[in-house]
């Protein structure tokens, strides 16, 4: 006998369901840190048009919507001058780890270690397993530039960041100049101006203050259940341990 229409619908419904549930658990960490992007990009959106409108109501002029705000140069050099200090964090972390050590945490290599490590060691080439992805196992360049392709790809996104920022941050920087009735600059003066280098370093030293703490602290303290920390009683010597 077949399976009545409403018997296979519900089948179907279930299915779907636990494919969704399998989906939202095993991409929970993903989907958590997207949204809460979303949410914090969304507060950081309400927040400066009102601070946006208030300079502008200081200096004179009128208000501005909340379409005109995002599309905004204040915004975006807002916006762009976080994502490319962030994506300069991982991007000299994922670098740095490759060469450099960190006796005792667990987001460095054993001392000893450092430097990239043989085919056999990296599964790559004839080393490749069966479940290795397609390009680990290839000889050639896609073989060389897979081996690279996240530090490639971090780093790629820090220098497009970094334009878009040095983009906006002159058009937001020449709008400031003219609501003070004085004359715009160009690009490359831009460039080498305070504006600019000291939007970049402000955000730059507090990233890199933090990875300085996260490599050091997690050699003596614990979290437990979580892979960026040591088991709780591995000893402080224990290197690239994760709990």
């Amino acid at each position: 006998m077949t399976p009545a229409a409403g018997e296979h619908d519900e089948g179907t419904s279930h299915g779907a369901s636990r494919r969704t549930r399998r989906f939202l658990r095993d991409n929970s960490l993903g989907l958590f840190f997207l949204i809460a992007f979303l949410f914090a990009l969304a507060g950081q959106a309400v927040a400066g048009r009102a601070e946006f409108n208030e300079q502008l109501v200081a200096d004179g002029l009128a208000p501005v919507g909340f379409g005109a705000y995002l599309t905004s140069s204040d915004f975006a050099v807002d916006v762009t001058e976080n994502w490319q200090s962030e994506y300069l964090q991982f991007s000299l972390y994922i670098l740095a780890t490759v060469w450099l050590v960190q006796r005792g945490s667990p987001e460095s290599k054993e001392p000893g270690r450092s430097g990239t490590e043989s085919d056999r060691e990296q599964r790559t080439g004839r080393h490749a397993r069966e479940d290795s992805p397609r390009w680990a196992s290839a000889g050639d360049w896609r073989g060389l530039v897979y081996s690279r392709s996240l530090g490639l790809v971090m780093g790629g996104i820090f220098l497009l960041s970094w334009l878009a920022q040095s983009v906006t941050g002159v058009a937001a920087y020449n709008e400031q100049q003219l609501r003070r009735l004085e004359a715009p600059i160009g690009y490359t003066e831009y460039l080498s101006s305070p504006d600019f280098w000291s939007r970049s370093l402000q955000n730059w030293q507090s990233e890199l203050l933090a990875v300085a703490s996260m490599a050091v602290l997690a050699v003596y303290l614990r979290q437990r259940g979580s892979p960026e920390s040591k088991p709780v009683g591995a000893p402080h010597s224990a290197t690239g341990t994760e709990g």
